[in-house]
């Protein structure tokens, strides 16, 4: 099909020629919906709707994206084994995928987003107790610094949400080992430019460089930790100042090594040379700067409004995405899309939201069942890779009032 090779979103061209806001009624009706079998039995899932308690109660205005936020948070009782996370089913559910910190970090914004406050302090217990090292390293086979930094961030979102309660006391040693963890990194790359080079994310994690994202969230992350220490009676300045300095040094790097010509939509995302592609999914590398580095680089916050919003650019006009889905290689991979959702509600563009909310719910999500494959072909849609809890989470994340 043509639209598969378009540099263009042919769904964003749609609604904006027509000068309307993208419409979720009108979305699901355009293209075949995904099929394929559900993760768990439809009736497991119905129970656990049937048990949540979510405050404010789930009234998003319609009733698939209020099913979509409904069958997310309770997905995640049915993925996790107790207090154990799974990050899928199939090869996801393995244990080598336990510790992969995207699933921790999606399940406990989503929990304490909708007021289930108590379950996700449970959650976030376990993992810290279970894959925090002596040494502040994550006991994983291949974490990102980005995740360091998302993980302090999110402890600091748990606080501000539910409040310490029972967890604070017990996760507060395993997150002053992330954050040391942290700071000795920064030390470390002091006579290197200060920026920390590591592994962008699991799949990739053989290519070690200075990735942006990697140290916009390793920044966050620490100014979120010297916020929740400040909060709860403990010195944070070290890691503000080291927050800050981090801060100053990826955007510097970042203005030096980004084109000058404004129209050049080939943003590195990292300081070491990459080949230029043609087209965002044209190369691996490329792929994965467009579905992951580039919207946590856009999430972290880091980056002033006129740069954040050329790089919303560059993924619009070089085939970055797909009824606002995110393309990878051949395919559309959404498990990381809350990034890229939560940089486009801080930029105000709404009508970009809007298109990436109701493209992923509408599309991603297999009909009937709802279930959210890692991995989906262009439409009509079928699984190509399994069912994975961060991309199941993407409505109760953002669909937040």
């Amino acid at each position: 099909m043509e639209w598969t090779h378009s540099l263009e979103d042919p769904v964003r061209k749609h609604f904006a020629d027509l000068g309307v806001s993208p419409d979720l009624d009108a979305i699901l009706g355009m293209f075949p919906r995904t099929t394929g079998d559900p993760a768990f039995e439809p009736a497991v899932i119905e129970e656990n709707i049937s048990r949540l308690r979510p405050e404010p109660e789930i009234d998003t205005g319609h009733p698939f994206l209020d099913l979509s936020v409904k069958t997310g948070l309770a997905f995640i009782d049915a993925t996790f084994r107790g207090d154990r996370p799974r990050y899928g089913i199939k090869q996801y559910g393995e244990d080598i995928h336990d510790g992969f910190p995207p699933t921790i970090i999606a399940a406990v914004d989503a929990l304490s987003a909708w007021g289930i406050g108590e379950r996700a302090a449970e959650l976030f217990r376990y993992w810290l107790r279970a894959f925090v090292r002596a040494d502040g390293t994550i006991d994983y086979y291949g974490p990102s610094v980005s995740e360091y930094g998302q993980l302090l961030h999110t402890a600091a979102l748990l606080d501000e949400r539910v409040g310490p309660g029972g967890w604070w006391e017990d996760c507060r040693d395993p997150l002053e080992r992330l954050a040391s963890h942290l700071m000795r990194l920064r030390e470390e790359a002091a006579n290197d430019g200060g920026l920390i080079a590591g592994a962008p994310e699991a799949d990739e994690r053989a290519k070690v460089a200075v990735y942006f994202h990697n140290n916009a969230w390793a920044a966050k992350g620490l100014g979120r930790w010297a916020d929740l220490c400040e909060r709860r009676g403990r010195q944070g300045s070290a890691a503000r100042d080291a927050s800050h300095a981090l801060a100053e040094d990826t955007l510097a790097a970042i203005e030096r090594d980004w084109p000058t010509d404004e129209t050049d939509w080939w943003l590195l995302p990292r300081v070491e040379r990459l080949e230029r592609p043609e087209f965002l999914t044209e190369t691996r590398d490329s792929s994965y700067t467009n579905y992951r580095y580039w919207p946590e680089l856009l999430s972290s916050g880091l980056l002033p409004p006129h740069m954040a919003n050329r790089l919303v650019d560059a993924r619009l006009t070089a085939g970055g995405q797909f009824c606002g889905m995110t393309r990878f290689m051949d395919r559309l991979d959404d498990w990381p899309l809350a990034d890229y959702l939560y940089g486009l509600w801080s930029l105000g563009r709404k009508d970009d939201f809007l298109l990436s909310l109701y493209g992923h719910v509408a599309y991603h999500h297999a009909e009937g069942h709802l279930t959210a494959y890692e991995q989906v072909a262009f439409p009509p849609g079928r699984e190509r890779a399994p069912y994975c809890l961060p991309c199941q989470l993407v409505a109760a994340r953002l669909l937040v009032s």
